[in-house]
């Protein structure tokens, strides 16, 4: 039979015993007006029917659990109430109304113990009105840690998922289920609570039960369920072996290499993914790998998507860390060791250049393989992997030959040639294509290749300290010495004028892809205060080796067949860490460039940015190369792109996909974050959209790159990033200021922390707590 939502403590009375996948606690509910006429008949009547067992007193406010607003935790409710205190316990829930109506009403129930679980679950994303069974909660008896904010585990479950949930789970999604089927399949929002009965046995508990206030429309699960399946096919088909790559299967992540969550997102529109696809992940990234001695990956799109989210084929990432000369059975063997590493270590997914794979020769690389031997790889083996990746980091930090001089000088290509573009008189279509030509050509080529130095130069710069050449202080008084494009942003904004200064940086936009927004020199206002001029921050310290220290490293430079010399050693390491940043400030102006010519072209013919920003990029290419009715082209483009980012915009997936199961139903993890320095701060938590109080705060954004570089020029007191890895632009920013930071906090960790109203981030424990 059909129930109807009504208050909290009518529609728990509604259900009564009828429910077959949990039960309910004996209940009394009274009114206001009840309360009023005869307050001791209430509580004679609570005691009666309930007995003399400590009570919890609960809201059921008829502006509360309504259709149209649930005003969950507006009023107060009041847990191990002794009888003697129950009048004051009502009188309290009754104030948190304030203006109480005559019909307004209090609930009261029976403590529950031995609670050995507790959470609340939803019958849809409440984010998105997709039929995701969406349960969070925490392990113990506070029942209202997760509804207090508190954190806890999430589980997530597709409306037709074929795959079981975990045995504490599957008795909440049977809940789901019923409820639902009972209130005529309207999305529902409950809380629960698992006791454990006499005998061990579980026993499952409604709390409450509510309508789901959701602002989009409500997705069919048969329509999920089309999507899944084809996005679980992708992935199987995936998993399968490859003739021309190493590794028995392959995993899907959005954070390893070309990290796609940090850069543009997990959701980017088209016009985002495809200029990202376009510039760096179907053939650059492969090409430059190559040419620095990896092996040959080209022809081999890096980022698949799944309905518009993006991901990284690890398998494909992890044959392109491998030496080219390695024979094919010991690559196929490394990457799925590799793999199976990350498997068993899923919070390393920002990290696997530093924790999974060999990338480079290092000065503690012989004692790193050494993890190999339990795999089954023979000493010889070893030996033959540590040789191949001398001879690869040998042609990388040479100091007259290395790939990286090379790389540098396009860079200076690039910059000629964007000039020459944009002084000309060509057609903005041409420019367009151009821009972006050149921009990978001369730009994002090497980047990927001045990137791989600058993790080759991290890396080594580590191995210094595992060594015991450098302490962590070294460690981060060099990286403290770097003066990167980014440092002389922040100096630039305390010197210059203002027009001086934007047309220097103007070009810069945070989400650097992203058409919608800003640059620096459009709202120049929006990310600086013109007013006041930031105190002048100090040049970068050099960095000076004691005289032992240099002997060591030349001995350990020796000792490994490393060719530089300790002073060609440091100048790479410096330059590695410094070209890296100004590679990327200098294709991301030819982008810049182009998606401001983008958003002239539609201007010219009335379509806005906002539709300009669900275009593929392929059609500006079409528009330029072929005669084409270009109003029809832009109107069919806008039309399929929102449709598509519709479908992008309802699904979830885990931020590692191991199996075709975990696109179905999955647990969100808890990242391993990156600590930035050594220091500690405590400060009140602002977005990074508060510009009037960043000061003194820790700053939080989801996903950072250089055109976030404009929040350096306030004294905030920290950083923290939902995504991000421990070399990534953000992680080198604030090792270069000195600044805490917390980076790649994952997205449970990051909705906890940044929800907080203080924290206090201690980045040498590697912990960070929520005060207020």
């Amino acid at each position: 039979m059909t129930v109807a939502f009504s208050t909290k403590a009518r529609s728990l009375e509604a259900l009564g015993d009828s429910l077959t996948s949990a039960r309910i606690l004996p209940l009394v509910h009274f009114t206001f007006r009840d309360w009023q006429d005869n307050r001791a008949l209430c509580q004679l009547r609570t005691v009666q029917e309930l007995g003399s067992h400590p009570f919890i007193v609960r809201s059921s406010c008829a502006r509360e659990d309504r259709l149209d607003q649930s005003n969950a935790g507006a009023f107060l409710s009041v847990p191990n109430v002794l009888p003697a205190d129950l009048a004051a316990a009502v009188d309290q829930v009754m104030a948190s109304y304030g203006k109480a109506e005559p019909a307004d009403e209090v609930l009261i129930q029976p403590m529950l113990r031995d609670v050995v679980r507790a959470g609340v679950a939803f019958s849809h994303d409440p984010n998105t009105a997709a039929p995701y069974r969406v349960i969070n909660w925490t392990e113990g008896d506070d029942t209202a840690a997760v509804t207090a904010g508190l954190g806890g585990r999430t589980y997530q479950s597709a409306a037709q998922s074929p795959v079981p949930a975990p045995p504490a789970i599957a008795p909440v999604i049977a809940l789901i289920e019923e409820l639902q089927a009972r209130f005529g399949d309207r999305p529902i929002d409950c809380e629960f609570a698992v006791t454990r009965m006499p005998g061990g046995i579980e026993q499952l508990w409604l709390l409450q039960v509510r309508p789901l206030v959701l602002r989009h429309p409500v997705q069919s699960g048969a329509d999920q369920t089309g999507r899944l399946r084809q996005i679980a096919a992708k992935v199987r088909r995936g998993m399968q072996p490859h003739p021309f790559v190493g590794g028995k299967r392959t995993a899907y992540g959005v954070m390893p290499d070309w990290n796609p969550a940090e850069i543009i997102g997990v959701r980017p529109k088209p016009l985002a993914l495809s200029l990202y696809r376009e510039l760096v992940t179907d053939s650059i990234w492969a090409y430059q790998r190559h040419n620095y001695g990896y092996r040959n990956l080209r022809s081999f799109p890096l980022m698949p998507h799944f309905f518009g989210l993006p991901y990284v084929d690890v398998r494909l990432s992890f044959n392109s860390f491998i030496p080219a000369d390695l024979d094919d059975g010991l690559a196929g063997r490394l990457a799925d060791y590799y793999i199976d590493r990350l498997l068993a270590e899923p919070t390393l997914h920002d990290k696997v250049e530093f924790e999974i794979v060999f990338s480079c020769y290092t000065l503690d690389l012989p004692q790193r393989l050494e993890r190999l031997s339990t795999a089954g790889f023979s000493p010889d083996e070893r030996t033959r992997i540590a040789d191949s990746l001398r001879t690869l980091t040998n042609r990388i930090i040479d100091s007259r030959s290395g790939l990286w001089r090379s790389d540098k000088a396009k860079l200076d290509t690039l910059q000629t040639r964007r000039e020459q573009l944009l002084t000309s008189a060509n057609d903005p279509l041409e420019r367009i294509y151009w821009l972006l030509e050149d921009g990978k050509r001369y730009g994002t080529l090497p980047f990927a290749g001045l990137a791989r130095a600058g993790f080759v130069a991290i890396q080594m710069l580590r191995s210094l300290v595992t060594t015991g050449v450098f302490s962590e202080a070294d460690y981060h008084a060099f990286i403290g010495s770097v003066s990167t494009v980014s440092g002389q942003l922040a100096r630039d904004r305390a010197t210059l004028d203002k027009t001086t200064f934007l047309a220097r940086y103007g070009h810069l936009r945070p989400g650097t892809y992203d058409i919608l927004s800003p640059r620096y020199d459009e709202t120049p206002d929006l990310y600086f205060d013109w007013s006041k001029r930031p105190q002048m921050t100090h040049d970068s310290q050099p960095f000076s080796c004691t005289l032992p220290q240099m002997r060591q490293i030349a001995s350990l430079l020796s000792e490994h067949g490393l060719e530089p010399d300790v002073v060609g050693l440091m100048d790479f390491m410096q330059s590695g860490i410094e070209l890296r940043e100004l590679a990327k400030f200098h294709f991301t102006r030819n982008l810049s460039d182009a998606m401001a010519l983008i958003a002239e072209v539609g201007a010219r013919y009335g379509v806005s940015p906002d539709d300009l920003a669900y275009c593929d990029i392929s059609i500006f290419r079409e528009m330029h190369v072929a005669a084409v009715d270009v109003e029809d082209l832009l109107a069919v483009a806008v039309a399929q792109g929102k449709k598509r980012h519709r479908d992008t915009e309802r699904l979830s997936l885990p931020p590692l996909i191991a199996s075709p199961d975990d696109v179905w139903a999955f647990e969100w993890p808890e990242a391993q974050p990156n600590y930035i320095t050594q220091k500690q701060v405590t400060a009140s938590v602002v977005d990074c959209t508060q510009r009037d109080a960043l000061a003194g705060a820790i700053v939080t954004i989801p996903n950072a790159d250089p055109g976030f570089d404009w929040l350096f020029s306030y004294p905030i007191a920290g950083l923290m990033t939902a995504w991000g890895g421990a070399n990534s632009h953000m992680a080198i920013r604030a090792g270069e200021l000195g600044l805490p930071a917390v980076i790649g906090a994952g997205e449970v960790l990051y909705r906890r922390w940044s929800q907080a109203g203080r924290l206090h981030l201690d980045c040498a424990g590697r912990r960070v707590e929520v005060l207020a």
